[in-house]
């Protein structure tokens, strides 16, 4: 009997030493083994995986849970839906919100630049966390609501310029705040791109929409037209009704240690100039010139007047007095060169690799949290943490979308430069003072180049713009019917 009392009381303990397994807290066995509990894990959502969405989801899946996938083109994302079986697909990210928005806790949005707005500013509504593919969105008006709703609804929110969160970027701010390169006055900034086609008059031929593609929901808030080839996919970036050009696409990367370490806010003017200005298609080379006033001096530093240029399409700045003779100002895809009264940083594309023109290598203290995990899963991070406690990320609406403000005028200054003139530009009320409401300007169709009697011609048809109510809709676009923002938060 005392054997048997023995052996049943061993059972017994056993039995609870394993069952007190089952509930030993996930930060124990997450530190310990690798291990996340299921209840710690965020049920994510993704709409356009066929796209980067791809890539951002292969930096989560590992520790998360893939719920729903929503694409345009089932064709496009067919490789990414087969990956994630257990995740239900969608063609309409509005359904996907409305079905599963119970278990859904935040949303991966990576679809063309111009329905990044009404889908994130939808889902933030909703209490979803937000990750959104650079360019944050298409207009001015579309980044101040970003930037509002995530500060009233206090989700973690990130923008995907991936390199915010990489030491670079970081070593940028650390020279400049500590002084190390004196007062900037002048930034240089350009990229590779664009790498698809742009410079091109809208196509006259109507495609037949494939099966796996639905044309009107590609085209959400914008206006619908005739479906082509030649937007989709991934050349839509080239497309001013989808896309914002090499600028918005690049932009993002290559002006952000501009913005942060520079502490830059609005602008307050810009001019923008490219190759043949076109009525649909971006340009294949642009300029575009900011100048933002001076701001609030830090302890080592002052910030006074700067202008920051920005070239595209082969072009690149003027290399700096005592350039090395056979180095390449292209950093895996661009570069920008801060002008200091005491020396001259470079940094490549991303933020990677900065430099400083006079061979120095300066011990400034860290300034930043280092993050030691992907741009991703340091949102992710932020997703699981209180509001109060929340990690500050490297871009959050609260910066992104001030920052992708920035980006945008460029575009405005580009499409505007027909009125010849420097705009001056109010950022509060995210309008320009100097454009009258009689002031006009000409936008051309060019095609059908001939040589004639030894003479080149070619059809020249120019459109005359209301500058003013075409700034308006750039600033803030009239989406048509059915598809419609939140409410800027006041």
């Amino acid at each position: 009997m005392s054997s048997e009392m023995s052996r049943r009381r061993f059972l017994r303990t056993s039995v609870t030493a394993a069952a007190g397994l089952t509930v030993v807290p996930s930060t124990v066995l997450g530190k310990s083994f690798g291990y996340t509990a299921p209840s710690d894990k965020l049920n994510i959502a993704c709409v356009g995986p066929g796209g980067m969405g791809h890539s951002n989801l292969n930096a989560v899946k590992a520790t998360e849970n893939i719920v729903a996938l929503c694409d345009v083109d089932w064709d496009y994302a067919k490789e990414v839906f087969a990956e994630y079986p257990k995740a239900k697909k969608y063609w309409d990210w509005r359904e996907m919100l409305d079905k599963q928005a119970k278990e859904i806790d935040a949303v991966i949005v990576a679809t063309a630049d111009h329905t990044h707005a009404i889908i994130a500013a939808t889902a933030m509504t909703l209490g979803k966390h937000v990750y959104v593919q650079k360019p944050l969105t298409h207009t001015v008006y579309e980044s101040r609501l970003l930037t509002k709703l995530a500060a009233k609804h206090k989700v973690a929110t990130q923008m995907g310029n991936q390199g915010s969160s990489a030491p670079g970027v970081r070593q940028v701010c650390d020279w400049i705040w500590a002084g190390e390169i004196g007062e900037v006055k002048h930034v240089d900034t350009f990229t590779d791109r664009p790498i698809w086609p742009q410079g091109l008059n809208a196509p006259t031929q109507i495609d037949k929409v494939p099966k796996t593609l639905n044309w009107d929901l590609f085209t959400g808030p914008a206006e619908l037209i005739p479906f082509n080839h030649i937007y989709h996919p991934w050349n839509w970036r080239g497309w001013w009704r989808y896309g914002t050009g090499a600028l918005g696409d690049m932009a993002c990367h290559i002006m952000h240690p501009i913005f942060k370490a520079l502490q830059l806010g609005y602008p307050t003017k810009v001019q923008g100039s490219s190759s043949l200005l076109l009525t649909d298609c971006a340009p294949t080379a642009q300029t575009v010139q900011y100048t933002f006033p001076a701001r609030p001096n830090l302890p080592h530093v002052s910030f006074p007047e700067v202008k920051v240029n920005w070239y595209d399409g082969g072009i690149k700045p003027t290399m700096p007095e005592g350039w090395p003779a056979g180095r390449n100002m292209n950093d895996s895809g661009g570069a920008a060169i801060f002008y200091g009264t005491k020396d001259t940083l470079i940094c490549g594309c991303y933020g990677v690799n900065p430099w400083l023109l006079s061979g120095r290598k300066p011990d400034s203290p860290k300034t930043q949290r280092e993050i030691t995990v992907s741009h991703e899963m340091d949102w992710v991070g932020a997703c699981k943490e209180s509001y109060e406690n929340r990690r500050k990320l490297a871009s959050d609406f609260s910066e992104a979308g001030p920052f992708n403000e920035m980006v945008v005028m460029g575009v405005l200054g580009v499409r505007l430069q027909g009125l010849n003139k420097e705009l001056e530009w109010d950022g509060p009320n995210m309008q320009f003072t100097n454009i009258s409401d009689t002031d006009k300007f000409k936008i051309t169709k060019a095609d059908n180049f001939k040589i004639v009697n030894g003479h080149p011609t070619f059809n020249k048809d120019e459109q005359d713009i209301n500058a003013k109510e075409f700034a308006a809709e750039l600033i803030k676009h009239n989406y048509r019917d059915g598809w419609k923002l939140p409410d800027m938060p006041k």
